[in-house]
């Protein structure tokens, strides 16, 4: 192999290709195993046979058996921060409404939430798998069959349902199922007619302008009679004989003249 590569260095002639090196390692034979299981003699055979252990039969059948008691699965830490949010939206907003959440367009989804937001509602999503053991274990257990399927919540601090509704018209393919409002949980057809009501400080003003109107008509009333008395007894004096006007109040005829008795 040295004298061949040494030939096409000096410029030779390269080797033919049937050309085999000078040395070959050649492995004659193989190594011999040592390592055989010995096989068991034939007394110690029967013998292992005869001791060998036999538990008894169960008296129950494993299959008939209950099955052992599984552990408690452990909640993940993205369920017990859900757990959590949800439980904060229950307690911090006054009006919570479910809607059908369809399929939507990003450019749609994001309009929507601008023109909520406008008047301080939030959309809020939850799996149903967090949502439902929440509501089942909570004073809000009656809105459980609006949830099937994919939905969203529509939530504000104070009650904005006018607005809601209005802006829900406007997208007529996000359907309204329900929701609750100061722990009152509503119907569709509730919200509705809840948003047809007028406002608070309308309210407040026709209630304030009852009360001052009932407030004058009990002034009124009061010195009505008083007056109505007072004018009775001046037409009475009036109406009397100017006699009974000079005769006293004891009842007595005033005594006679001296002057006109001499």
């Amino acid at each position: 192999m040295a004298a061949a590569v040494s030939g096409i260095l000096r410029g030779g002639l390269p080797p033919r290709a049937a050309w085999l090196p000078t040395l070959q390692t050649v492995r004659h034979g193989s190594k011999a195993v040592t390592r055989h299981r010995r096989v068991m003699h034939f007394e110690r055979q029967k013998l292992m046979a005869i001791t060998e252990y036999i538990p008894p039969k169960p008296a129950i059948h494993p299959r008939c058996l209950p099955p052992p008691p599984k552990p408690p699965k452990e909640e993940s830490g993205l369920i017990q921060l859900l757990r959590r949010d949800i439980a904060a939206v229950f307690r911090d907003h006054r009006m919570i409404a479910v809607c059908q959440n369809v399929a939507m367009s990003a450019e749609d989804k994001l309009l929507l939430r601008h023109q909520l937001r406008k008047h301080k509602i939030l959309i809020k999503v939850f799996p149903n798998q967090v949502l439902k053991p929440f509501l089942a274990d909570s004073k809000y257990q009656n809105l459980l069959p609006l949830f099937v399927g994919h939905n969203l919540l529509l939530v504000s601090e104070e009650p904005k349902v006018k607005e809601m509704v209005r802006i829900l018209k406007s997208v007529p393919f996000l359907p309204l199922l329900g929701g609750c409002i100061d722990d009152t949980i509503l119907s569709r057809q509730g919200l509705v007619d809840y948003a047809k009501l007028p406002s608070l400080d309308l309210l407040q003003r026709e209630l304030v302008g009852g009360l001052t109107c009932l407030v004058a008509q009990t002034c009124y009333l009061l010195q009505h009679q008083p007056a109505q008395l007072t004018s009775l007894l001046d037409q009475h004096v009036k109406q009397q004989p100017e006699d009974e006007a000079a005769t006293p109040a004891s009842g007595k005829p005033p005594p006679p003249d001296p002057a006109l008795e001499s």
